[in-house]
Parts: C-alpha cells; structure tokens; sequence
C-alpha cells in the first residue's frame, strides 16, 4: 500500500500556508445512542450503572479542576500584562520628557492608568485580554521610533532598563500563553472523550475554548526584515 502523504509527489503549495486560530466555540453534543448506553448499562445490572455514575461524578469534578486551572493560567497572562502597562506608562513619561510624543500615543497609554483593563468593572474574557495585549504591542510600536530617532533616548538608562524589562516580561508572557493554551488542549481534548466525559460536558452545556490568537499586527512585524 501506497503512503497517503507522500513528500515526493505531493501534492505540494509552493506559495506556502498561514495558518489562523478559528474564532469559533464548540458545543459538545450526545445523541441517543449515548442515551441508550446509559439504559443499556442499568439494564445489565445495578453494578454498571452505579460504577459509570461514579465515573460521570468524577469526570464532573475533572471539569471543574480543570477550569480553575484555566482560571489560574489567564491570571498569570493578566499579571505579567499588568507589569508591561506599568513600564509603558513609565517609559512614555520618559520619552515625553525628552521630545513631544504624540498626542494620541499619550491618550492610548492613558486608557490603562485605571489598571489592568480600561473597562473597569468587568470581567476580563480572552477577547478582552488579546485586545489589550494587541493595544499595548501598538503603544510599544509608537514608541520605538522616538526612542529610535534621537540616540542620547538610547543612552538614557532609565529608558534602556524600560526596554529591557518589556523585552522579558514579554519572553513571559509568551510562556504564560504557551501554558494557557495547552491547557485550553486538554479542555478541548477532553470534551469529546466517549463515552463518560463527553456525556458529561454535553450534559452541562461545555464548549470548546479558543487558545491565545496573534494580532494581524504582530503577525505582520514577524514578516518584516529585523536585520
């Protein structure tokens, strides 16, 4: 028998293929069959039945831990967010010392003196969390001209340790959402595990998660010629 995927044929896509995270939520679903096994399971006995019952109670409390577990996961994004809205808000009163920043740049760093999230009172989604990492990455960008244009704002050190600590803590936070998302895997794998935990998640209305997404920013600068 032939390989299925053969390098040497091909098929082949010389342009090359980007790849994107689908903003889409799964619901997990059973059907009568999963209904009928559960009878079924009765039907042979009370053993059966009382065995998968304890299996759902704990497939249920496997959910549960898992979620706080995701819970803990998005904290660790939002703290190491938190520090990056700090030294931004530290590096521009810096640069604006120095030179005039724009307006707007100054406007948009103002929005996170409040805290972590601008919409004070909520509660913070993955949605919410990307948009704020995707508007710091944007006042970062505004920044590095000016700090590029006039060297003696290179040499200065304060600004130099600024720029450093962001370039850490976004090494950071790069691992946090590397963390984040395999936890998200194993939520998302484990919802379709039949018969018991699928029956489970279906059951309390689950759907799958949506891992960390790159902003249409940051994935153009990756195109860019750093060198």
């Amino acid at each position: 028998m032939a390989n299925e995927l053969d390098e040497l044929t091909g098929p082949v896509n010389e342009a090359g293929r980007d790849v994107h995270v689908i903003e889409k939520q799964i619901p997990v679903k059973v059907g009568f069959g999963s209904t009928l096994f559960e009878i079924l399971l009765w039907v042979c006995g009370i053993l059966p039945g009382v065995i998968f019952l304890f299996m759902k109670i704990s497939a249920g409390n496997y959910f549960r831990k898992l979620q706080q577990k995701l819970q803990a996961d998005a904290s660790e994004i939002d703290n190491y967010l938190e520090q990056r809205v700090v030294i931004l808000q530290n590096l521009a009163g810096l640069v604006n010392k120095a030179v005039s920043l724009d307006t707007e740049v100054m406007t948009t760093i103002a929005a996170y003196r409040g805290g972590i999230d601008p919409k004070a009172g909520q509660a913070m989604g993955d949605a919410r969390r990307n948009e704020l990492a995707q508007g710091l990455d944007r006042s970062f960008a505004r920044l590095f001209p000016q700090i590029e244009a006039y060297p003696e704002l290179k040499a200065h050190k304060a600004i130099a340790d600024a720029i450093q600590q962001n370039n850490y803590l976004q090494r950071e936070i790069t691992a946090a959402r590397s963390l984040y998302n395999d936890t998200v895997t194993q939520w998302n794998t484990s919802l379709f595990e039949w018969p018991t935990r699928q029956i489970v998640a279906a059951r309390a209305g689950y759907t799958t998660r949506i891992p960390f997404t790159a902003s249409a920013e940051i994935r153009s600068q990756a195109r860019q010629n750093f060198f």
